[in-house]
């Protein structure tokens, strides 16, 4: 059985208003995750989840579904991921999608390749583990280069270790999530959380996961389909 692929898409977005459905170089910024997912093979459906007419209108037009709207409770700064997925799958479930993974696409995340997606679906039904996450290691470690202010307003390193490293690269490693996480459905309605008890990463690389969250970076992402830098 083919998995879902889900992306949500709420329409109020503050680092760049309306970022979802932004022209990005020739089209919808929504529009490079729909079809790459759609053209991959991989999913029986491509799903929407969004509050916003004009981003369901939109992603039609590019070829996924919205088979329902979010409420408007669930398209908040405050609504958690995990709340928008489960919301989404009880009303796939109950309209009779059928699935065992669903497959959670960021389309601010626009270069995710699709055989990083067939391998991590790959793993996640070949290991004892409830999902698996789209990573790359981050060289900001908070063991080595990131500090954080203590309760007088002082700057410590975010965390210490008892025999602290000298260079990064003697850090421990440390993980992005970079907008691709695959996950056994009944083991995340069982939980009610994306952070479920056994995940495994599925190491990408960075340009592949680059996210666009501010105007810089969604310059940079332009630049980098101009220059032909994504694979």
């Amino acid at each position: 059985m083919k998995p879902i692929c889900f992306i949500a898409a709420r329409g109020g977005s503050k680092g760049i208003p309306r970022k979802n459905i932004k022209k990005f170089v020739d089209k919808p910024l929504i529009a490079y995750t729909i079809e790459k997912c759609l053209n991959s093979k991989i999913f029986s459906h491509v799903i929407i989840s969004t509050e916003d007419d004009k981003i369901a209108k939109i992603s039609k037009k590019y070829g996924a579904e919205v088979p329902f709207l979010r409420p408007k409770k669930l398209a908040t700064d405050k609504a958690g991921t995990s709340d928008v997925l489960l919301h989404g799958i009880q009303k796939l479930k109950n309209l009779g999608y059928d699935f065992d993974e669903i497959v959670l696409r960021d389309c601010t995340v626009p270069f995710i390749r699709n055989e990083d997606i067939s391998q991590s679906i790959i793993k996640l039904r070949h290991k004892k583990s409830n999902a698996i996450f789209g990573v790359y290691r981050q060289h900001h470690n908070p063991y080595f280069n990131m500090m954080e202010k203590n309760s007088q307003g002082f700057l410590k390193l975010s965390k210490k270790l008892m025999d602290q490293p000298i260079t990064r690269q003697e850090s421990p490693i440390v993980y992005q999530l970079s907008g691709l996480w695959v996950l056994n459905t009944l083991q995340f309605l069982k939980y009610r959380t994306i952070m479920l008890p056994k995940i495994l990463p599925y190491e990408i690389t960075p340009e592949s996961g680059f996210m666009i969250d501010n105007m810089l970076e969604f310059k940079i992402a332009e630049f980098m389909v101009s220059k032909n830098l994504i694979h």
